[in-house]
């Protein structure tokens, strides 16, 4: 064979993945997934494979999220139940009873888009998006170590190989990933009641929906109608949805800093190296507990600390408006009081796919401050209306600070204050002027020193 025709090193690198997930290595590929927390059924591991054989020979960079919209949609389908046409029905009715109550209370854009009605699988399908935004700056973090620490690691014959095959190795990492975060987001179709039930906008501009399944599924041990339930969970979404519509530049931002935080994460590339070193892929149990601890991910920094509490007061802010303006809408339901501390236990236990998620990205979805947040929207209501309380969102400089949650007296004063806010602009000239004014001579006054009194 010419020199030409000798196989390179990304030929041979693909030639041993494809033995290995041909399953004709030594390891057992069953129990690799077992230990990135996939499931192991026979089926899914079919279609694992096959998908990691089509990434091993895929030439472009970044994830494919397809993989991740087809596992997640692929759980939502397994579960689902028909809805009955007396609940389509009952829901559509809902959105609409549920959209005069909310005229009546909140002072924010109606929906130009008519509320859905999702299976679970849509809702997968429909939000994985944002879900693949949200999380790529960690995927890309996760493929960038994995590489540099495997490299590493190699025996040095093999270190050239590895080298040259960087992008299969990026291309694998990434498929494994995006399976993984299909798993997350599949449960999370099984737990949510609509598109906001999370905090964060998943759904395109202006949409609302719930999940009829899913929605039973909440009502069920409550004591409570089932069109009562399907009503307050009816406000609370177009409540979520109408406030995006509203504050247009809320939702960018929102992904914006999430994102942020999420670029600041680093993995702990020594802990890596040291699982690379010992592991035995024939008792994976070591991998399956770092990555279900979240011990890949070190503490956070100084910088991810604020970053994260700037998050945090904005996610609280969001949850503590619809909350408020949801309890005024309801208060014609005799049980409203029941639902809400329903949804306040749900929210505050979260769920699986939650801890998941947020061990996957490193993020938790349910802010804190929650209630702080919701009492200081409901002193603004009671001091200035809920006119004024909703023109807040107009522009993230008037938004209230976390400052405004600790104290919201300091708030209303400066909404029931007389006197127009100067801004720094303002301020600063006022302050030029109060200085000229100062030095400028004072009447009878010839420039010349002032003779001291006898």
């Amino acid at each position: 064979m010419s020199e030409d025709a000798q196989p390179g090193p990304d030929d041979e690198f693909r030639d041993m993945l494809r033995q290995f997930l041909s399953g004709d290595s030594e390891i057992d590929p069953a129990k690799l997934v077992g230990a990135a927390g996939l499931p192991n059924d026979p089926a899914f591991m079919a279609r694992l494979m096959s998908q990691l054989q089509a990434a091993v020979s895929r030439s472009g960079d970044g994830i494919d999220w397809s993989l991740a919209t087809e596992q997640a949609s692929g759980i939502g389908s397994q579960s689902a139940v028909a809805t009955a046409p007396g609940t389509t029905s009952a829901l559509e009715q809902a959105f609409h009873v549920a959209a005069l109550w909310l005229d009546e209370v909140a002072y924010v854009a109606e929906l130009t888009v008519a509320p859905r009605l999702m299976t679970r699988a849509e809702w997968a399908a429909a939000t994985m998006p944002v879900w693949s935004q949200l999380s790529e700056p960690v995927a890309d973090s996760i493929a960038d170590s994995l590489t540099t620490v495997l490299r590493d690691q190699a025996p040095e014959e093999m270190r050239e190989m590895l080298t040259g095959a960087s992008q299969v190795m990026r291309n694998v990492g990434g498929a494994l990933f995006a399976m993984q975060l299909g798993q997350v987001v599949g449960q999370l179709s099984t737990e949510v009641v609509s598109g906001g039930d999370v905090g964060i906008p998943l759904l395109d501009d202006q949409q609302a929906a719930l999940l009829p399944q899913n929605v039973l599924a909440f009502g069920e041990g409550l004591d409570v109608p089932s069109d009562q339930v399907q009503l307050y969970l009816a406000v609370r979404e177009l409540a979520h949805a109408r406030l995006f519509r509203h504050a247009r530049w809320l939702r960018l931002h929102l992904i914006s800093s999430i994102r942020e935080f999420a670029q600041g994460i680093s993995i702990d590339t020594s802990r890596l190296e040291e699982l690379a070193a010992d592991f035995d892929p024939s008792n994976p149990e070591e991998l399956r507990e770092a990555m279900a601890s979240g011990a890949l991910i070190p503490p956070k920094t100084d910088e991810q600390m604020a970053a994260l509490a700037r998050l945090e007061t904005t996610l609280a802010l969001i949850e503590g408006w619809v909350d408020v303006v949801t309890a005024k809408a309801t208060e014609r339901l005799p049980k409203s009081d029941a639902i809400a501390e329903m949804v306040r236990r749900r929210r505050a236990a979260g769920g699986p796919a939650e801890s998941a998620f947020a061990t996957l990205v490193g993020l938790e979805l349910r802010p804190r401050r929650l209630r702080e947040a919701a009492a200081m929207w409901q002193a603004v209501s009671d001091a200035v209306g809920g006119e004024a309380r909703d023109a807040l969102w107009a522009h993230p400089d008037i938004v209230p600070t976390s400052d405004d949650i600790d104290s919201p007296t300091g708030l209303i004063a400066r909404l029931t204050s007389t006197e127009p806010a100067l801004d720094d602009v303002d301020r600063a000239i006022e302050d030029l002027l109060n200085d000229v004014s100062d030095d400028r001579p004072r009447e009878g006054d010839d420039g010349s020193a002032e003779e001291p009194k006898a």
